[in-house]
């Protein structure tokens, strides 16, 4: 949370487009490298399961190169139409993340009963995980669509 809100600073800043880009890249290979040092010293492994301060680092690291691939993109390419689907999500984060651990499992389980039982076998038991997981995205990602043409963004 913390590094997100040190980002969120950073791309609210008078800074150009490029200079942010350059920062979350070095930050990004910061927050790698702590996390690789910390696992290949023996301090404390990356582990994710436990989100151990190695995980942390590196994840980090990963997440913000992520950010400056995005930054650079769309606003120092002005791609920005293609990234509509992820503004929609952003806009309603929290209603996003309630919806899927209140009802995910309701929503796959109607699904199911609508679509049939082993639609999501489609192309094998193995991607039947992610197929429904992201069937279930998109029936939300419906809703939160919803929600944005009437305006609605619930805010803590």
């Amino acid at each position: 949370m913390i590094f997100g809100m040190i980002a969120g600073r950073l791309l609210r800043s008078d800074l150009s487009s490029g200079q942010k880009v350059i920062r979350l890249v070095l930050a990004g290979l910061v927050g790698i490298g702590i996390g690789a040092v910390l696992h290949v010293a023996g301090v404390c492994p990356i582990v994710k399961r436990i989100w151990t301060p190695s995980w942390v680092m590196f994840s980090g690291g990963l997440v913000t190169f992520l950010l400056a691939g995005f930054v650079a993109v769309i606003d120092w390419g002005r791609w920005k139409r293609w990234a509509f689907p992820l503004v929609v999500a952003g806009l309603n984060p929290i209603t996003l993340y309630c919806m899927w651990q209140l009802m995910g499992g309701f929503a796959r389980d109607n699904l199911r009963t609508h679509l049939g039982p082993h639609v999501f076998d489609s192309f094998g038991t193995l991607y039947a995980p992610m197929l429904e997981r992201g069937a279930t995205l998109l029936v939300f990602w419906l809703v939160l669509l919803w929600m944005y043409r009437r305006r609605i963004f619930l805010r803590i």
